[in-house]
């Protein structure tokens, strides 16, 4: 199992990051794992802000004094709600560049956060702030959507059958819990636009799928008995993985998808993957995001 003893939620006070709060304090109770808050007061535009608004005043300092009065009174509720203790911690800096930091310091194991901050600039899409801490990851990152009704129920577990989707299948094992897992595999066709054009007739299209399937249903089926869920639901279809990822989220009313990065070139490894950053902006349901 994917040890997961210590989790940091990355909160800026707004209702979205409380909702990330407060899964991450059902995370911690079922994990029976160390849970932290942290919240930093971005530094940068407090300068100019205290150049024209108030020359006189520290507005960072008092924007830190209200921060912990804020986010001692998160830890409060969280206990009061779940039974959960949590330790507050509230610091001036770049964001990315503090929760970097910390979850590096802490050695934390799963980061939590909301997919929306305050800024409503980028409503259709995830907060900026969440964007390039993904990029940054130290750690498997939970992106949470919704509030929590509750532990997980379906998780879904898309696999490519790279080395990274055994780690990814074990971290979904430990968050799990009692919820059912989901193995999702979505293959494509390769040359099939090529044999079109060359007017392949429709059965040897269709054999040509059929055997491909076949291929990736074993692989699949091998998988989860490497990783030790046999019982586990297997799916395989065929089209555009992130897409289909998507449509099977909503079809079966999953509430976490566990996810690759799926880094591939080295410019990618520092970065996340096309088909996980679509995933993260067109999923309904929360996302964890491994390494």
């Amino acid at each position: 199992m994917y040890p997961l003893n210590h989790i940091l939620v990355a909160t800026d006070l707004s209702t979205p990051a409380r909702h990330a709060a407060e899964r991450a304090a059902l995370l911690s109770k079922g994990l029976e794992a160390k849970l932290d808050l942290l919240y930093v007061a971005n530094s940068a535009p407090f300068e100019r802000l205290k150049q024209i608004v108030a020359p006189d005043e520290d507005l960072l300092q008092r924007t830190v004094e209200a921060g912990k009065k804020h986010t001692h009174a998160l830890a409060h509720d969280l206990f009061e709600q779940y039974g959960v203790a949590s330790a507050a911690h509230v610091m001036a800096g770049g964001v990315v560049t503090e929760i970097t930091r910390e979850v590096q310091d802490r050695r934390i194991d799963v980061l939590v956060c909301g997919a929306k901050g305050q800024s409503r600039v980028r409503h259709l899409l995830l907060g900026s702030t969440v964007q390039r801490m993904l990029n940054r990851m130290l750690c498997p990152t939970l992106v949470v959507k919704q509030p929590p009704r509750g532990e997980y129920r379906r998780v879904l577990v898309p696999v490519d059958f790279s080395a990274a989707s055994l780690r990814t299948i074990e971290l979904a094992k430990s968050v799990a819990g009692p919820a059912e897992i989901v193995l999702l595999h979505v293959f494509e066709a390769p040359f099939e636009s090529s044999m079109r054009l060359a007017n392949v007739d429709a059965d040897t299209l269709k054999h040509y799928r059929d055997v491909i399937k076949k291929d990736a249903i074993e692989q699949l089926a091998a998988l989860a008995d490497t990783c030790e869920i046999p019982e586990a639901r297997q799916l395989v279809v065929q089209g555009d993985p992130a897409w289909k990822i998507v449509e099977q989220e909503q079809e079966l009313d999953c509430d976490l998808i566990v996810i690759g990065k799926q880094g591939e070139s080295a410019l990618e490894e520092l970065l996340v993957g096309s088909i996980t950053k679509y995933v993260l902006n067109e999923s309904r349901c929360d996302v964890l995001v491994s390494l």
